[in-house]
């Protein structure tokens, strides 16, 4: 697979979705009353966008159970952050906790999705998300507690790196957070599930061919039934 990719297509930056509409996308499945990690950064957006009649319960690492939206800028309580030391709201419920608590309600299997960035997912759901590269995180941390204890891990990222290359592959080159863990992933072009050891798309957006997506994959697309069309609203 060439590192530009991309060229395959004529501008992928003018008709992919923008992190917020990867976000929105991955909010509407999430189910209500569902435990949810959301991974730090990114991820973290996906609480913006909880549908209308729905609302999940979110966790966060450092010890933080169903706390509310990130306040105003200017009325952050700085002794109230998630686990990206993003401030967070406190609302009627929430919980707070020790750190080994959190970890017991990640390694004992009582979240219902964990939602991660990436820099590869391999076609049989290994996933690589951090990196002792330059500018990288130095160690995995809580992510390889959270993908193999989660009872649905999803992944949010560009469908290509900033130089084009695949992000899914047939086979991570980097170091793996977890093995065979990954169910679904929400890219800038496509929703694309993890089963039976394979890539199998259930959504593209529009403006793009299978071929097309097809050549900015590292691994086979599989087509089982229909495949629908990934359309998001403005964000």
């Amino acid at each position: 697979m060439s590192d530009t990719a991309s060229d395959t297509v004529t501008d992928i930056s003018a008709i992919k979705l923008s992190n917020a509409q990867i976000a929105w996308r991955a909010a509407q499945d999430i189910e209500d009353g569902a435990y949810v990690n959301l991974g730090i950064g990114f991820p973290e957006m996906v609480a913006k966008f909880q549908p209308e009649g729905k609302q999940a319960i979110f966790h966060t690492e450092n010890g933080v159970l169903d706390f509310g939206e990130a306040p105003k800028p200017g009325e952050e309580d700085w002794d109230c952050i998630n686990a990206g030391k993003k401030a967070i709201t406190i609302k009627p419920g929430t919980a707070f906790f020790h750190h080994a608590d959190s970890f017991a309600m990640v390694r004992g299997g009582h979240l219902d999705v964990a939602i991660l960035g990436a820099y590869e997912i391999a076609q049989n759901g290994d996933l690589a998300n951090w990196s002792t590269g330059k500018g990288g995180v130095p160690a995995v941390g809580g992510a390889m507690d959270l993908v193999q204890s989660a009872k649905r891990v999803a992944v949010l990222t560009d469908h290509v790196t900033k130089k084009g290359a695949p992000k899914l592959v047939a086979s991570c080159s980097l170091p793996l957070t977890g093995v065979g863990c990954v169910t679904r992933i929400y890219t800038s072009l496509a929703v694309v599930d993890v089963e039976g050891g394979k890539f199998v798309l259930r959504e593209k957006i529009p403006a793009i061919s299978f071929d097309e997506l097809q050549a900015l994959t590292g691994a086979p697309l599989h087509v089982e039934g229909e495949v629908g069309d990934l359309i998001c609203p403005e964000l």
